[in-house]
């Protein structure tokens, strides 16, 4: 009897489940349409609401004809929903069944899934690991002159506090080299400060080593103070460290021994070569400092500062230092002082300042002048693709610089020829005269009389490759014509 009760209840159990699906599809099927029905009800007011307005131009008609759309999809959509009904109450009891079995299994694979271990710091280098990037990066730096790449390398060594190692490392491994290493090392140091990538504190920490020791190895390097100051100048350029800060800083190891003035005095006379000792002597006393600060006490600061040539820190016969120290350049050094200046990528400003400091206004005057200003900056400009190509942002980050000295039609016209003698040593590159006349043109370098001058010109010792360049500029000359009629019809 027992087991006859039993099998009752295990076939009993079918029909309950299936009248509860029943039960539940019918709620869904009925929540489905009511649902449907508010969605059909709403689309068709919205239909009528929007026929008083018709965006972009849509037709009362072609909306209506949407709407209805709308409508008979609903329809078939709940005639689908009747008949999947039927199949729901069927499935409804193998899917209740089945559902806490998958939500086990499911919360099973998830719980299943390791959590990745977080992801650890970068490792720091030691001292000599860094030591050992620090050569490579300088000697690669040095090879081929691509700051950029410099600075990305030590950003990459991501050891800030090991940094003084690299300082280290790059005065020494230079200190012994040419003025250019040097000076492009310490222009590297100087960007790295600028850039925020070097901590002031670093660079002292790295110097400071140098520093302390620089007095002995004057017996092996007689001008190791004149090396120094090669390599420290840099950082006095704009972004780097203000001149105050700089000086006491580096003169904290050299006090006991008594030769902070001597690297003072090195690192004045080299910013006087690019810039006025007037201008010098200004950062001196805008700096608050005094020469009694790096002296001994008992040498007396009047004579010192005449006998090291650096009375302009005292205010006093700045004007006669400066008439006296400028001699005349040749075309060829002036050329390569300033190919030097673009090959650096330095700001005008400091072009200007070494003109300043080294030439008279007489000289800066001149067709030499002009010739060697105009070649240096169309040189840098050229993209040495094949084709060559004109690159127009650099004319018009030196825009400014060239008009400076360019200040009348017949400067302008001196440029033209140089840029003409440039194109013929060249030996005339398809098209690259036009697009120089385009950038030179857009930034208001050259202006349309010197453009006019250029082209008429019959000047003896300006024709040669004249008539070249003449035919590769033929469509400039067509358009400035033409522009400037349109403009006089206006």
């Amino acid at each position: 009897m027992a087991k006859q009760w039993d099998d009752l209840q295990l076939l009993g159990q079918a029909p309950v489940v299936s009248a509860v699906a029943t039960e539940t599809g019918a709620s869904a099927r009925r929540i489905g349409l009511t649902d449907l029905t508010a969605v059909r009800d709403g689309m068709g007011a919205t239909t009528g609401a929007a026929g008083t307005k018709s965006p972009r131009g849509a037709s009362a008609e072609s909306r209506r004809s949407a709407a209805g759309g709308l409508e008979t999809e609903a329809g078939t959509e709940e005639a689908g929903t009747e008949e999947a009904g039927t199949e729901e109450a069927e499935t409804e009891e193998a899917g209740t069944e089945e559902a806490g079995t998958g939500v086990q299994a499911k919360s099973s694979q998830r719980e299943s899934v390791p959590t990745p271990p977080p992801s650890l710091p970068k490792p720091a280098l030691s001292e000599e690991e860094v030591e050992k990037k620090a050569c490579a990066i300088i000697e690669e730096y040095l090879h081929i002159n691509d700051l950029k790449e410099a600075l990305q390398c030590v950003t990459e060594l991501n050891s800030v506090s090991l940094l003084y190692v690299f300082v280290r490392n790059g005065v020494e491994s230079t200190l012994e080299r040419s003025t250019i290493a040097r000076e492009h090392t310490g222009l590297l140091l100087h960007q790295l400060v600028k850039a925020g990538t070097l901590p002031t504190e670093q660079y002292y920490k790295g110097m400071e080593e140098i520093l302390e020791a620089a007095e002995d190895m004057a017996i092996d390097i007689p001008h190791i103070w004149l090396y120094l100051a090669e390599l420290i100048t840099p950082m006095l350029h704009e972004g780097g460290i203000p001149m105050g800060q700089l000086f006491r800083e580096i003169s904290k190891p050299l006090l006991p021994l008594g030769q902070a003035s001597v690297l003072l005095v090195q690192i004045l006379h080299l910013l006087c070569k690019g810039m006025t000792p007037k201008k010098v002597g200004a950062m001196w006393t805008e700096a608050g400092l005094n020469w009694s600060d790096f002296l001994p006490k008992d040498e007396d600061v009047n004579k010192f500062v005449t006998k090291q040539k650096v009375d302009f820190t005292i205010g006093e016969e700045a004007e006669l230092v400066e008439e006296g120290k400028k001699t005349v350049l040749s075309g060829e050094e002036l050329s390569k002082q300033l190919d030097r200046f673009l090959e650096d990528k330095v700001n005008d400003q400091r072009i200007r300042d070494w003109v300043e400091a080294n030439l008279d206004e007489e000289q800066t005057s001149t067709n030499q002048f002009v010739r060697a200003l105009m070649t240096s900056v169309c040189q840098s400009a050229i993209i040495c693709d094949n084709p060559y190509r004109v690159d127009p942002l650099q004319i018009k980050l030196r825009a400014s610089l060239l008009q400076k000295y360019l200040s009348d039609e017949q400067k302008e016209l001196q440029a033209l020829y140089a840029l003409q003698a440039l194109m013929v040593h060249m030996e005339q590159p398809a098209n690259l005269l036009r697009m120089f006349f385009d950038a030179l043109y857009d930034e208001d370098v050259i202006k349309e009389e010197a453009f006019y001058k250029w082209e008429t010109s019959k000047d003896p010792a300006e024709q040669t490759g004249k008539g070249v360049a003449l035919k590769s500029v033929t469509a400039f000359f067509t358009w400035l014509r033409e522009a400037e009629e349109e403009s006089d019809k206006e």
